[in-house]
């Protein structure tokens, strides 16, 4: 299947169905953290519900309409990053990520969004990346806030967490902004 590198001990890898175990024990493993921020998670509740996931995430993929890839840090599945979908007309796209809770503060989800937001402007030929996160999730917004993004604001009660309504920041950069940094 697809690996895309990114250095010696970091990679982005399209899953496939037979990832499905390693990715339900990565999230189980962490359950209770990523529950926190990620409105899906209690959802996933066996193996078996990943199979109709990963058959979405494929398609997304084959109809040229983002990704969602697995994060390999030394060829251990660790988080998902991906491109929620891609809006041609407006030529942007946003950036979604998650990493197991133990494996964190390594750099290793600022290099990967830093290569997803390479290959949107490089690749993709995007104007503009957006990334959202929970206004008390400071581990998520470190993220684009070290890659040089831009704060736009604090978009109020957008997501709907099992029993709340949250807060969140949006940011951006544009092709021009990242160039020249």
């Amino acid at each position: 299947m697809f690996i895309f590198p990114i250095d010696k001990d970091l990679s982005l890898k399209l899953l496939e169905k037979r990832d499905i175990p390693e990715l339900f024990a990565l999230v189980d493993g962490s359950r209770m953290y990523l529950r926190k921020w990620l409105p899906w998670v209690d959802g996933m509740e066996k193996e078996e519900d990943y199979e109709p996931v990963i058959e979405m995430w494929l398609k997304q993929f084959a109809e040229q309409n983002g990704f969602q890839v697995g994060v390999l840090y030394k060829d251990s599945l660790v988080g998902m990053i991906g491109y929620h979908g891609i809006d041609t007309g407006n030529q942007k796209t946003s950036i979604g990520y998650w990493l197991a809770e133990g494996i964190q503060g390594k750099g290793i989800m600022t290099r990967s969004t830093k290569a997803l937001v390479n290959y949107a402007f490089d690749t993709l030929h995007l104007n503009r990346v957006e990334i959202q996160c929970g206004v008390e999730n400071s581990r998520s917004r470190g993220i684009p806030e070290r890659l040089g993004f831009k704060n736009e604001g604090i978009i109020r009660e957008a997501e709907y967490l099992y029993d709340h309504f949250h807060d969140c920041v949006i940011y951006s950069m544009l092709r021009k902004e990242w160039s020249n940094r």
